[in-house]
């Protein structure tokens, strides 16, 4: 799934459980917008080190040659583009690629920013979404518009849930290129709010998994 060579932004939520599925010869490095570059799997209790953590703020490793760096050096890098793919977790994903994933509600109480997502969501060529494939409520997360606060426009490139796999298609909907052979397309569209196209070219997860 990540090409050999990346570096790869992990934010907070589901995109830090990666790191515990990422193969250690596979040549992609994790970085973590609060200071780490090389990031590994969750550690043994015994082995934890308070000091080490993920954007979560929970105890990771560092994969041989991986660094500890402070922010500001961290947000230059993603900045200045030297990070290649940003995950990141969503409420909200729109047809056009548009990602809400900062604030649940308009007005009311809100976070105090947006956070680092926002510069990740701009200084990152690609931008993954992992996210389920809907709220609590059931609702659709997979839109036709963002109705939440946007964090970037037209950024997000593919999206990654617990329903399948996929890309944005601006005016048409969302492109399904994997999808959970559990569902037909009658169902799997009736839990997403946009359009779904390519249903039958799509592979399903028991067919990566042979």
């Amino acid at each position: 799934m990540l090409p050999p060579g990346a570096i790869v932004n992990l934010g907070r939520g589901l995109p830090v459980l990666v790191a515990d599925y990422t193969r250690p010869d596979g040549n992609v490095m994790l970085q973590s917008e609060n200071g780490l570059l090389g990031t590994g799997p969750r550690p043994e209790a015994e082995d934890t080190d308070p000091t080490v953590s993920n954007a979560s703020k929970e105890p990771v490793t560092l994969r041989p040659g991986g660094s500890v760096f402070d922010l500001a050096e961290s947000f230059d890098m993603i900045r200045g583009g030297h990070v290649d793919i940003a995950l990141l977790g969503a409420f909200q994903v729109s047809a056009d690629g548009d990602i809400a994933n900062w604030a649940t509600e308009i007005g009311g109480t809100l976070p105090p920013a947006v956070g680092g997502a926002m510069d990740l969501a701009s200084g990152c060529p690609e931008v993954w979404a992992l996210m389920s494939h809907c709220d609590r409520e059931g609702k659709p997360k997979l839109v036709e518009r963002c109705t939440l606060p946007l964090t970037a426009r037209g950024v997000v490139t593919r999206i990654f849930t617990d329903k399948g796999t996929f890309e944005p298609a601006p005016g048409a909907g969302f492109r399904v290129i994997e999808r959970t052979p559990a569902l037909s397309a009658g169902a799997l569209q009736s839990l997403t709010g946009a359009p779904l196209i390519a249903f039958d070219e799509a592979r399903t997860f028991a067919t990566l998994q042979a």
